[in-house]
Formats: structure tokens, sequence, C-alpha cells
């Protein structure tokens, strides 16, 4: 029987406001991208949402980010790499000791937003990024895109790479992600996403925006929980998987 990771970024609310129906994605998903404080999440978040996770055995990661509350991380911030190394020692570390307390432990690191799209393709700030990783623990796995920059850089300093794909976002030809400033880069009905993740977990493919055919093989893939119909995309995606014997389970031990 295959075998594939649900992954979802949570705990993305901040004091008052929240973000997504994170109680919800944790019964479907089988990863917690969880929020470390500086696109998103406060303290009190970080721990209510870990230990939900834990409730329900989802497993925990890090979602790293730049330091961007205003902009939920998703504008890019130059910083030096020496910055950035230390801005995700200090999320590892809260991350790390907010799991602890909820009775589990991160299992794995997935930037976010602009970090994520700058690691991908930036070799200096990838390394800087899994420096810190592998100072803070060299057990945990780094979550990324395909043949990424950041996964090229987890693998020389010797951390599992594991490769993700998006559920409901559309690629460029090259494997990237279509910018959020694209119309239509982020897709919404939930039958159209779930075929699409079926085809990418069954045949390892799909359609990128010009229409030629993308290789995505990948041992997790990504529901976001911030976008609208996010629970019911998430639903559909795990009950087309399952009516094909796919089962879900997470990718880290």
């Amino acid at each position: 029987m295959t075998t594939i990771d649900l992954n979802s970024d949570l705990g993305e609310g901040f004091g008052a406001w929240t973000m997504g129906d994170d109680a919800a994605m944790l019964d479907v998903v089988s990863s917690a991208n969880i929020a470390c404080g500086f696109h998103a999440g406060d303290p009190t978040i970080m721990l209510a949402t870990a230990r939900a996770a834990a409730d329900r055995g989802v497993a925990v990661g890090a979602h790293v980010a730049y330091r961007d509350l205003a902009g939920f991380g998703r504008r890019p911030v130059h910083v030096t790499p020496d910055e950035l190394h230390a801005d995700v020692v200090h999320q590892l570390g809260a991350m790390a000791a907010t799991a602890r307390v909820a009775g589990t432990t991160v299992t794995y690191v997935k930037p976010h937003g602009a970090l994520y799209n700058t690691a991908c393709a930036d070799p200096v700030q990838a390394e800087a990024v899994v420096r810190a990783i592998a100072d803070v623990d060299g057990s945990l796995a780094v979550l990324a895109l395909p043949g990424s920059e950041l996964l090229l850089a987890a693998e020389r300093r010797g951390l599992r790479a594991v490769a993700e794909s998006f559920a409901d976002r559309a690629y460029e030809p090259d494997g990237s992600l279509v910018s959020r400033s694209t119309p239509d880069s982020v897709l919404h009905d939930p039958d159209e996403v779930a075929a699409r993740v079926l085809r990418m977990v069954t045949e390892g493919v799909t359609t990128a925006v010009d229409g030629s055919e993308l290789r995505v093989g990948a041992e997790s893939v990504c529901v976001h929980g911030d976008s609208p119909g996010a629970v019911a995309m998430a639903r559909a995606i795990r009950a087309l998987l399952t009516e094909h014997d796919v089962s879900i389970a997470p990718f880290a031990p």
C-alpha cells in the first residue's frame, strides 16, 4: 500500500486573532508545521497547537520564518547569514521547548513563506537555515521542494531531506511555485485539488501552468490551513486517497 504524509501550516494566529480551523485540520493531516512566533503564532498558541497535535498523534514540525509579523512572513527580509542563523536557532529552541511541555517532540523543520521561497532558490540563505538546524539538532528532517537548495544543503550537512509537493498551489514548469501575486496561483476547488493530489501521489506528476507535465515525487503533500475552504479541501484529499488505498501517516519517525 502507498503511504503519504499530509502536512499543514498551523498555529498561525496571534493574540486575539485566529487563522484557519486548526482543530479540524489536525483531524485530517498527519504533520503540523507550527508557526514559531516570527510570522505568526505566540507562546500560548504554539503550546495549544502542539498539545492538540500530540493528542491526535500528529507529527510536529517547526515552521520557521523571517521576522515579519505584519507581512505574515511573505515579504522578503534582507538579513545576513549569521542573523538568519540566529533567528532560526531562536525559533527552533522555542518550538522544541514548547513541544516537550506538550508531550511531544519536533521532528522536522519547514521554512515558511518568503523564507521558504528564498532558501529554496538561494544557496546562501539555504545554508544559513540548514546550519542552524544542524547546530540545534542533527536528527531533524528538512521539508522543502524537491531539488531545492534547501534540500541540497540538508544533504550536505547529513540531515534527512524530505521532498514535498503542494496540493493547492500552481507550479511553474521548472518546479517552483507560481507567485501568490499571480492570478490563479492558489487553487480552491476541493474535488479538483483532491484529484490533482491523487495523481501526484500515485503517478508522481502534475500539470504546470503552461500545460507541461512536471515530475513531483514527494514524501509529503502540503495543504495550506489558511486558504478559504482549507478543511473541506483537506477532507476531500484524504477521502480520495483513502478510497484509492493510499494510507496517511507522518514521514517523520
